[in-house]
């Protein structure tokens, strides 16, 4: 399974129609939002991936009831950090803050998180965490999403 992961969008939209469009090309299964959408129009767009799209809430997401909403409309998969997920016998978290992994950060063989606009990823043993960092940014060929094939745990980021 090959999933999509993706962070801090801060309502871009032009980014976004480009993350969606990047997600779709390349079919994946799955999307993951680690927070910080801000505006419920973001998901508007984010509607358009060929995925379901599952995430976090950030610490800019203050517009929660517009945003719960446009989730269920959708029929998307959101909550607060964090969120555990068990897909193709991989366990995976999600936070927004790579802090939020404290306390909760165990076995799980991926860790997922933003909030840094940083690219990160570390192996600890079985243990992957990444971020693949920016993809807010107006710098075009800066901003970054990141694909992860479950199978082999191989990340791979794709800037745009």
């Amino acid at each position: 399974m090959r999933i999509g992961i993706v962070s801090d969008t801060h309502n871009n939209l032009k980014n976004v129609r480009k993350i969606v469009e990047l997600f779709n090309d390349h079919a994946v299964e799955r999307v993951i939002h680690t927070g910080d959408i801000s505006q419920a129009k973001t998901l508007n767009v984010f509607a358009e991936l060929d995925a379901p799209l599952f995430g976090v809430f950030g610490n800019n997401d203050q517009e929660r009831e517009a945003l719960e909403q446009a989730i269920e409309q959708h029929g998307f998969t959101f909550q607060d950090p964090p969120l555990l997920l068990d897909w193709a016998e991989k366990t995976i978290i999600v936070v927004h803050d790579p802090l939020e992994l404290e306390g909760h950060l165990a076995d799980q063989d991926l860790a997922l998180h933003g909030h840094t606009h940083r690219y990160r990823l570390e192996q600890n043993g079985a243990q992957t965490i990444f971020n693949p960092g920016e993809c807010a940014g107006m710098m075009a060929g800066r901003n970054a999403i990141g694909i992860v094939d479950l199978s082999t745990m191989e990340c791979q980021v794709l800037n745009f």
